[in-house]
């Protein structure tokens, strides 16, 4: 099965659906299925994980305690929080239209009215009067038009409820992707280290030979040219495991300074053999937050468009007011101080020069734009998922056979070193023998460190990792 074989079923889930306009020429409906398996199954079974922390996989308890650490204190993480929280009260804004507005007054006139206005010029003289009042005014929900805002502002809340896990499978996928280049790294130096010894006994050889006149200057040149080219290499890779450190702090919200003693001392690779619980195709859907925020995206813009198809309805509004006026402060509360009115209005707009079918057009197009949105996001997730299996299925034959090059390398280097030492074969032999060995270990090192890289990026393309259920349960 290929991503391009296979038509697909962009699947419109649930919450989707139902958040589609009440009428039923608003829903959508597809036809296509979805794949049944992923194309590579040698490392992947199709079940969904127990724990989805696909970290304790690996094993390493430093790797753990610096995702927990980086959940815990990263700034990307922190700002999603607060716009999942901002969310919240746009969805208590539009909760208020529920309920009635009161305003109370108070204040105090003091007017002089013309005299001159009439036809005859009177003598006229100032007035003041004292006023306490309260006013009301409530857009009665008859047509659901504050139900149906309300509802899209939920959208918008789940929206920022999927891009919170987004920011923490991104960030889990990146604190191990750095944690694992660093392992890599440091094992690249220990070869190098191992290399180095060697290649400094190699020398002595042929400065032991030069010195008894069975060999030339020409074999110590070159042996010393192996030598400090396999040293150059190190001060590289130390610069990088110092750049890999920083990179991690960064992500844990720390100073480097707190980190390099614990990262700086190496530790075994972990293992990169992983059986993959990978689930069918269409798990992914429930798991992905990218698909889950197109998924409430699109159930955003669909309540949108019923909330343009509400301004055809007539609005239900009841104001009134209540209060005193007098001249004197002390008659507020007198007898015929009092003052009150009650005016329940039914408004509807008949014509608006064509502005609310405009609002509609433009509602129903950005909805089915999100559809679109939606079935890409599908797609795309498929084909990563997929592309990432196959990739890792190669990586692991690949270090197969690197291992059978490697060790026939190192054959051949000890060979020639052996025949070298009897003045059997020339010195060029024991060059190219330790150069190829040092490339085809080196190459074998980075195979094993893609492997783990990819099996990281193989559960963030899953979806795997940090759920909102783990961060924040609390919905509006």
């Amino acid at each position: 099965m290929t991503i391009s074989s296979i038509r697909y079923k962009l699947l419109i889930s649930a919450v989707a659906l139902t958040a589609i306009a009440s009428n039923a020429d608003d829903q959508i409906l597809t036809a296509d299925s979805l794949p049944q398996s992923w194309q590579m199954t040698q490392q992947c079974y199709q079940t969904l994980p127990i724990d989805d922390a696909w970290w304790h996989s690996f094993q390493d308890p430093i790797l753990t305690q610096l995702i927990e650490k980086a959940v815990a204190n990263n700034y990307n993480v922190a700002s999603a929080m607060k716009r999942i929280d901002m969310a919240k009260q746009i969805i208590r804004q539009a909760s208020a239209g529920y309920y009635p507005t009161f305003n109370a007054t108070a204040g105090w006139s003091y007017s002089l009215d013309s005299g001159a206005e009439g036809k005859q010029v009177v003598t006229t003289s100032p007035g003041s009067s004292f006023s306490l009042g309260a006013d009301m005014n409530w857009e009665i929900d008859v047509f659901g038009r504050v139900r149906q805002n309300v509802k899209a502002k939920k959208g918008a809340y789940n929206v920022a409820r999927a891009d919170y896990d987004a920011v923490l499978i991104s960030l889990c996928s990146d604190v191990a992707t750095a944690y694992l280049q660093l392992r890599t790294t440091q094992r690249q130096i220990q070869m190098a280290d191992d290399h180095i010894e060697y290649q400094q006994r190699v020398l002595k050889i042929t400065e032991d030979r030069f010195e008894a006149d069975l060999g030339n200057m020409l074999d110590v040149t070159q042996a010393r040219i192996v030598l400090y080219s396999t040293q150059s290499k190190l001060p590289g890779l130390e610069s990088k495991v110092r750049t890999l450190i920083n990179s991690i702090s960064v992500l844990l919200g720390d100073s480097p300074e707190e980190w390099i003693e614990k990262l700086t001392h190496p530790i075994p690779m972990p293992g990169f053999i992983h059986q993959i619980s990978a689930g069918i195709p269409a798990d992914i859907l429930r798991r992905r937050p990218d698909i889950v925020q197109a998924e409430y995206q699109l159930g955003e813009y669909a309540a949108m468009l019923g909330v343009a198809k509400k301004d055809f309805l007539p609005t239900l509004s009841l104001t009134g007011s209540i209060g005193t006026s007098a001249h004197k402060a002390g008659n507020l509360f007198g007898k015929h101080s009092l003052y009150y009115s009650v005016a329940p209005q039914l408004s509807w707009t008949i014509f608006e020069g064509f502005a609310r079918n405009a609002r509609v057009a433009e509602a129903r197009l950005q909805m089915e734009a999100a559809i679109e949105d939606y079935n890409m996001t599908v797609l795309n997730a498929l084909q990563e998922v997929d592309n990432s299996l196959i990739q890792y299925n190669s990586i692991i034959n690949s270090i197969s056979l690197q291992k059978k090059v490697v060790e026939q390398s190192y054959k051949s280097m000890v060979l020639s070193v052996d025949l070298y030492r009897s003045g059997l074969t020339a010195f060029s032999n024991v060059v190219d023998g330790q150069m190829s060995y040092l490339e085809n270990q080196n190459a074998l090192v980075e195979l094993e460190g893609s492997a783990l890289t990819n099996l990281v990026t193989i559960y963030k393309a899953l979806g795997g990792g940090w759920t909102i259920a783990a961060g924040n349960q609390n919905k509006p």
